[in-house]
């Protein structure tokens, strides 16, 4: 299953939000050597209810726009 993700780096909370087909994801970290991407892991796991290890990002790792596999 794939999902169209939108992070937003350095926000004041972290947050999951579904809107329509995409889902956006604010995170308090910086975009700097993966951390953020690691934070999108991590909260979309929860969100999403599923391990981390099963989720992989697979288009956009250096973009805010990303396309994400479960």
């Amino acid at each position: 299953m794939k999902y169209s993700v939108i992070v937003k780096p350095n926000a004041s909370r972290n947050e999951v939000v579904k809107s329509g087909d995409e889902i956006i994801v604010k995170t308090t970290k910086t975009p700097s050597d993966g951390e953020a991407n690691k934070d999108v892991i991590k909260q979309l796991s929860k969100f999403l209810k599923v391990p981390k290890t099963q989720i992989k990002i697979i288009k956009g790792a250096t973009s805010k726009h990303k396309i994400i596999e479960i």
